[in-house]
């Protein structure tokens, strides 16, 4: 099952704005908290006693805590992959390692007698099944991408893609960041241009983002990785539906009731026998049978990639079925133009497979 997640970095501000973000993120469903050792200025007493409240307020509120580290982190707080009695002290639930310690050490941390998960970076090339061969323990396991606060510099969606699917394929749990849109927003660094995984996803609505990351289905953790998020934003991922590809369209002026409530339907699915014009629902022809759609002019006789359309009247057979264009197509008087997706919301047409369940949300 799909998790949320949030981030905080109590060392940019303060303990009681960071402990009501995870109240309000946990109350809302979510059940990660990201946060970073890496930029740990403190000692060693004052951050396990400071992480350690930190902690127990996350899971007060219902969410685990993860943290990225790496080897100075280790040596500053006195553990090594063989003794992480100091994570556990903290009440730390998974440790990310940003860095490696070695072959042997890298699979001995896995074994740790406190459960605590090791979480392996996504964004890089692991030798996972060496790792497995060699006797890691795969239940202690987990990998997570990276963020980038640099502008131009996130991963591109194809090599997200092959590493993110050779950690899914070895059946690994796998995180990924989306960016609050919010101004003044901050990480673990002085950089504030959005904190995504994707660099594709840096300037788009958050929601959209988890929505790609979604349809992509190959991480089952989605954090938001620079803070604080709205909590309008809060509230909409958390109200998202994750079951299926949701697509937000603008409707047309003079679309009808009928048509409306057809493509508000909440049971779309693409055809099993479908090609590379069309995403297809054939569904709503039955449930709306005798239902009538009257034709509407177009002036477009051009369908274009991202139109929804409806067959109406003049062919009664079909009447009801929806149509999203994925190519330019020539169409008669037979279908109706009911919307169209925003531009930025095609980018969720290249996921929707065979037998793929979609559906449409409002745009604005």
């Amino acid at each position: 099952m799909k998790q949320l997640g949030i981030s905080v970095y109590p060392e940019h501000t303060t303990k009681e704005k960071a402990y009501a973000y995870m109240r309000l993120a946990g109350s809302l469903g979510y059940k990660r908290v990201f946060t970073c050792f890496l930029s740990i200025t403190e000692g060693k007493e004052e951050a396990v006693r400071n992480f350690r409240e930190f902690c127990e307020v996350a899971h007060e509120a219902g969410m685990i805590v993860s943290a990225d580290t790496n080897p100075r982190v280790f040596e500053d707080l006195g553990a090594t992959p063989f003794d992480l009695s100091v994570f556990h002290e903290i009440g730390l639930d998974i440790i990310r390692l940003d860095g490696h310690f070695g072959e042997m050490e890298d699979i001995a941390i896995t074994h740790n007698p406190y459960g605590i998960r090791i979480e392996y970076n996504a964004s890089g090339t692991i030798g996972i099944e060496n790792m497995l061969t060699c006797g890691a323990d795969a239940e202690n396991m987990c990998f997570c991408s990276n963020f980038f606060p640099q502008r131009h510099t996130g991963m591109g969606l194809d090599r997200y893609i092959e590493l993110s699917s050779r950690y899914k394929n070895a059946g690994m749990r796998v995180a990924s960041f989306v960016s609050s849109q919010q101004p003044d927003t901050f990480g673990p660094w002085p950089v504030y241009d959005g904190l995504p995984t994707l660099e594709m996803h840096r300037d788009l609505p958050i929601d959209l983002q988890l929505r790609h990351l979604n349809a992509i289905n190959l991480c089952q953790d989605i954090l938001i990785g620079n803070c604080f998020a709205s909590e309008e934003e809060l509230k909409l991922l958390a109200e998202t539906d994750l079951t299926k590809i949701n697509m937000r369209v603008r409707l047309e002026d003079d679309i009808t009731d009928t048509e409306k409530e057809i493509v508000f339907w909440n049971q779309h699915t693409h055809r099993d026998d479908c090609n590379d014009l069309i995403v297809r629902s054939s569904w709503p022809r039955v449930v709306f049978k005798g239902r009538s759609i009257p034709v509407r002019p177009r002036k477009d006789r051009t369908a274009h990639r991202g139109d929804v359309v409806i067959v109406n009247d003049n062919l009664e057979h079909y009447r009801g079925e929806v149509w999203v264009v994925l190519k330019d197509i020539e169409l008669s008087d037979q279908y109706n133009l009911a919307g169209r997706l925003p531009e930025e919301e095609q980018i969720l047409l290249d996921w929707i497979r065979p037998r793929f369940a979609f559906g449409f949300l409002e745009a604005e």
